[in-house]
């Protein structure tokens, strides 16, 4: 396992944010690790072990989120809200250009920074969304976001998200449930096993539309000169196969790898997303 360590910065509304830094040479752009609305840095820790080293990779907590701090403001866990956080972050850290890997709202965040940070973006991958999000998985999304239960121990934990996420990953068995637990969820200080987030985040979300509130076929065009890799799940209820045949249309240069039998999203541990993350940076590099 690779070592990281521990970094902040400031969000403008004063939020104290954190993220793991993965040591790498520095004439490469950094590689920024955004996650899902639920989930956390945690979540990027097998493909931070496959780069670290040879490059540098910042796994971030959006606020409210694993390490980093909630917000008072429920409406602040919107999209445009996480950009700003992330602009403050570039600030901070120095960094000039750089390369994305997004998980479903993490993608979203990568496309409004290629049209936030225009000339910035070094590379670009995207993990199971689009600009056209299917509402059958935004309906399965809604029916368990922002519920709390607390579990008493993590097998009982791996198995109430496998009851949540089974359809999505059919050939996981317990082990796989277990690192996508400890990878979710974490411990109390009572002994007690939760999902690491803030329960607020579901509120903005169960508004129509608060999953991004904007259309973002006009951002995805700025990923036209940029490296880019589009990753889909088979199974997936939120990126369909005309949406991401439909990408590629409109990026001819962007890559697409379907991963088989993963639904929403695929961890990124896949040998094939592995290896196509390994030739998207090489093209950056």
């Amino acid at each position: 396992m690779a070592e990281w360590s521990d970094g902040y910065w400031w969000s403008r509304d004063g939020l104290r944010l954190h993220y793991r830094d993965y040591a790498g040479p520095s004439d490469k752009p950094p590689v920024i690790c955004l996650a899902g609305l639920t989930r956390n840095a945690r979540d990027f820790s097998g493909i931070a072990d496959h780069l670290a080293g040879r490059w540098r990779v910042i796994a971030i907590d959006l606020r409210g989120r694993g390490e980093s701090a909630y917000a008072t403001d429920a409406m602040s866990y919107v999209p445009l809200t996480y950009l700003h956080d992330i602009e403050a972050l570039l600030t901070t850290a120095n960094i000039g250009r750089f390369v994305t890997i997004g998980t479903s709202l993490g993608g979203i965040i990568s496309l409004l920074l290629a049209a936030a940070e225009p000339g910035r973006l070094a590379g670009a991958v995207i993990n199971d969304v689009g600009p056209t999000i299917d509402e059958a998985g935004l309906a399965r999304i809604r029916s368990y976001v922002g519920r709390q239960p607390a579990f008493p121990t993590w097998l009982h934990a791996a198995r109430a998200i496998a009851e949540v996420h089974g359809p999505a990953f059919p050939g996981y068995q317990l082990e796989d449930w277990l690192v996508m637990a400890k990878r979710l969820c974490r411990l109390t200080g009572a002994g007690r096993i939760v999902y690491d987030y803030d329960a607020k985040i579901a509120e903005p979300f169960r508004i129509p539309n608060g999953e991004a509130g904007f259309d973002m076929w006009s951002t995805l065009d700025r990923l036209r000169d940029v490296p880019a890799l589009l990753i889909r799940g088979a199974l997936s209820d939120i990126l369909s196969r005309p949406t991401a045949a439909r990408m590629t249309e409109r990026l001819p240069a962007m890559e697409l790898v379907t991963v088989p039998n993963v639904g929403h999203a695929p961890s990124l541990d896949e040998p094939e997303c592995v290896e196509a993350i390994d030739r998207l940076l090489a093209r950056v590099a």
